[in-house]
């Protein structure tokens, strides 16, 4: 299947390109990252648990930087296994251009990735949806980290919102839940007695 999208990065390109390269901020925006580790200048390996569906596996892999052209492009190779549940490889090209916009850098990708064992069984379309909504998640991620590194007094005043605030605005009455809690407890003694 193919993959294909562009993003706008709330930093200059070097900026971006160095954390393209930096474990750190990869494994806080692979979601269900456990491990990544840097094994040279151009080779990672990761722990990565992921659900489709309703396959969930821990996922060991490698990933391969080639085509390396600092600070403008390369090629990401990968693949991993996750036991029964199958294998997952791909390769996708990362370019970046500097924006229109001051200190933005646009980020394009593409590339393709297949899949194969149990997970090749649910189906292309539903793997189709998850490989694009799992490089959609990471490039959100990564570009949240990012901004949130490079630009972090942009948060306005008014943007932050107390914890007192978060609880008052989610926080349920207890004679709300006394009440809940009593209406299960008879439910359970109508169907059990």
């Amino acid at each position: 299947m193919d993959l294909k999208g562009e993003y706008l990065i709330p930093a200059k390109k070097l900026v971006v390109w160095e954390h393209l390269n930096n474990p750190e901020t990869l494994k806080n925006s692979i979601k269900g990252c456990e491990t990544l580790d840097k094994v040279s200048e151009t080779e990672f390996t990761a722990k990565v648990k992921a659900k489709v569906g309703p396959v969930s596996a821990l996922f060991s892999g490698t990933v391969t930087l080639t085509d390396l052209e600092p600070p403008n492009s390369y090629v990401i190779t990968g693949q991993g296994k996750g036991g029964a549940a199958g294998f997952a490889k791909g390769s996708v090209k990362i370019i970046l251009s500097d924006s229109d916009e001051l200190n933005k850098t646009l980020l394009k990708y593409e590339g393709n990735a297949q899949v194969g064992g149990k997970l090749a069984q649910l189906g292309s379309r539903l793997i189709g949806g998850v490989v694009r909504s799992t490089a959609d998640d990471f490039f959100k991620s990564f570009n949240n980290y990012i901004n949130n590194i490079e630009n972090p007094t942009k948060i306005s005043i008014e943007d932050k919102v107390s914890t007192n605030e978060i609880t008052k605005k989610f926080s349920v009455p207890y004679w709300i839940w006394i009440f809940l809690l009593i209406g299960i407890i008879g439910l359970i003694l109508v169907f059990f007695t």
